[in-house]
């Protein structure tokens, strides 16, 4: 396990994060008195909702590449542009939660340090089949 610390740590760090996303939903629910099931009724908490799920349906595609980054090519670099990865995430929803118009910075990290661990891990699972 410890060649895979790092990403390890990540993955963990990813799952607080959600656990953050979800929490802060629930804050907003009882704030506002948004019964469950319903998804609509005042706007900080429908942006609290769609923190939730974005990073939610972001997550589900970056901890396949992150892991196949980290076995195939580096654990290091997939520690590496994890951790940006994730501090793009935290950035777009902090901004998101303070005005949804000033999101852009950290989902464009967020985003590059998405596509940097594909593109690492596609590189690093060919050149293992061609090699």
């Amino acid at each position: 396990m410890n060649a895979y610390a790092g990403p390890a740590l990540i993955t963990l760090a990813t799952v607080l994060l959600l656990f953050v996303c979800a929490a802060y939903v629930g804050r907003c629910r009882i704030r506002f008195r948004i019964q469950a099931p319903a998804i609509t009724g005042h706007r900080q908490f429908e942006i609290a909702y769609r923190i939730q799920m974005n990073t939610l349906e972001n997550t589900v595609l970056f901890l396949p590449v992150l892991w196949v980054a980290a076995m195939a090519l580096s654990s290091f670099w997939a520690t590496v542009f994890g951790a940006v990865w994730l501090v793009g995430r935290a950035w777009y929803a902090l901004a998101y939660a303070r005005d949804p118009e000033s999101r852009g910075a950290g989902f464009l990290i967020g985003m590059l340090a998405f596509g940097a661990l594909a593109l690492g891990g596609a590189w690093g699972v060919l050149r293992g089949v061609l090699g």
